[in-house]
């Protein structure tokens, strides 16, 4: 049982957290920042949208860095 709940913890950590912790934190934050604005009465539709274009260009550059 025990190996059973290793290889499912071992399972979300690798589909949330994948090959760059980076994006995964900066996901996690911009979905916080999000929701927090969205508790305020100024509209969040935008930012997620600006987070990808911060965040992808990052993850973009380490991965071509590695290879």
């Amino acid at each position: 049982m025990a190996k059973r709940i290793q290889a499912f913890a071992a399972f979300w950590y690798d589909f949330l957290i994948g090959d760059d912790w980076l994006v995964a934190a900066g996901v996690a934050v911009s979905l916080g920042l999000t929701y927090w604005v969205s508790q305020t009465a100024v509209p969040a539709w935008w930012l997620m949208p600006v987070f990808l274009l911060l965040i992808l260009p990052v993850s973009l550059w380490r991965g071509t860095r590695r290879g």
